[in-house]
């Protein structure tokens, strides 16, 4: 990855003053890699001695910049060619088959940026299956999630890929920039397309109709949590009164869940429309891939503490945000190659107590095979 940082521009010309943006990325994603957690702790790991001769040795930069100067050069990386560069690097990595990939996309605020105006929320492309986290796009102050999602699918390569997301991007225009470049949408329907929901809930909850749907169920228990989840598929598509609407829509069904605590039983029905043919299998598995992002969120903030991060400069936030998932993509390709059971916060920490390790986890960061749900 770090061969990449050469092609990423700033966003005023930048003469080096001894030191390289470039290098900057470098010393930054290393010590992510390590697990710590903001500017000031990994300019304090990189000017130890040890550290210092390591970097120098095994990359070339023999002199670390002051923390001050860190800072600025992370200030100074323009972000979204910082994001093409990582959009490159994930390509690259990605199998042959990749086109049958689903991708899960949802957002995420920086809460620690919301003190000057709006929080920085940054929207996410997640490859479920691989647990890597592929592109992002910074939402613009004012807007919402929804142009972003667009704006990202225009960085992509989708075709053949599955797009996922939750009901707020349920929208006739999203779906058809999905179908434009070539991808597939399962999208939920819920408040935001009333009409459409209530229409796929009565074609569901009609006892005749619902028995000619196909069907799949599962169970799982787990701390005396007992979940059963029961999905329904079907083609049956011609009786929408809205079908011409939504492009290439193909498929309709639901997923009926229900949930077994000591506190008592819940049940919650969602119901999804899609332009690729599914089976309620396929609708289960790739529903419940929507969620894949929401695991990215979480280890971006307790692994990084990202939402207590205080850079308040949005640049600087944004190319950390990247950084970050460069570091988890890394630690995710090392755990696949090498079938490690270790958390990640181990791993890290070994690489914290020994720089070599940071190098065992690199030459794993490989193109990888996928298992895809049948």
């Amino acid at each position: 990855m770090t061969n990449h940082f050469a092609e990423v521009e700033t966003t005023e010309e930048h003469n080096g003053y001894q030191y390289s943006v470039a290098e900057a990325l470098t010393i930054m994603t290393l010590g992510s890699l390590c697990g710590l957690r903001n500017v000031n702790q990994i300019h304090q790991w990189a000017s130890s001695e040890r550290v210092g001769d390591f970097l120098t040795r095994q990359y070339g930069i023999a002199q670390i910049p002051s923390y001050y100067w860190l800072l600025c050069l992370l200030k100074l990386v323009e972000p979204k060619s910082f994001n093409r560069c990582f959009i490159g690097w994930v390509q690259s990595l990605l199998p042959a088959e990749k086109g049958k990939l689903t991708l899960s996309m949802d957002g995420k605020a920086i809460r620690s940026t919301g003190r000057q105006g709006h929080p920085l929320q940054i929207l996410s492309a997640h490859i479920a299956e691989l647990g890597m986290t592929f592109a992002q796009q910074a939402v613009e102050e004012g807007s919402n999630e929804i142009p972003a999602l667009r704006e990202l699918l225009e960085l992509l390569e989708i075709e053949g890929c599955l797009i996922v997301a939750d009901a707020l991007h349920c929208q006739k225009e999203t779906a058809q920039a999905i179908v434009a470049k070539k991808g597939d949408y399962l999208l939920c329907a819920k408040e935001n397309q009333a009409t459409l929901k209530e229409e796929i809930a009565d074609y569901v909850q009609d006892e005749t109709l619902r028995a000619s749907m196909d069907c799949h169920q599962t169970h799982e228990k787990n701390s005396g949590r007992i979940e059963r989840r029961r999905a329904y598929a079907t083609l049956d598509v011609a009786w929408l009164g809205d079908l011409k609407s939504w492009p290439r829509l193909a498929c309709i069904g639901a997923v009926h869940s229900r949930v077994t605590t000591k506190k008592g039983t819940t049940d919650q029905w969602r119901y999804y429309l899609s332009s690729r043919k599914l089976g309620a299998k396929e609708l289960l598995h790739h529903a419940r891939s929507e969620w894949s992002v929401e695991s990215l969120h979480w280890l971006l903030d307790v692994h990084f503490g990202e939402d207590f991060c205080r850079v308040e400069d949005r640049n600087a936030q944004q190319n950390l945000n990247i950084v970050r998932k460069v570091a988890l993509n890394c630690l995710r390709l090392h755990k696949e190659k090498t079938g490690s059971k270790l958390p990640l916060s181990k791993i890290m920490f070994d690489c914290l107590l020994e720089p070599h390790n940071i190098l065992q986890i690199l030459a794993n960061t490989e193109p990888v095979s996928v298992k895809y749900e049948s």
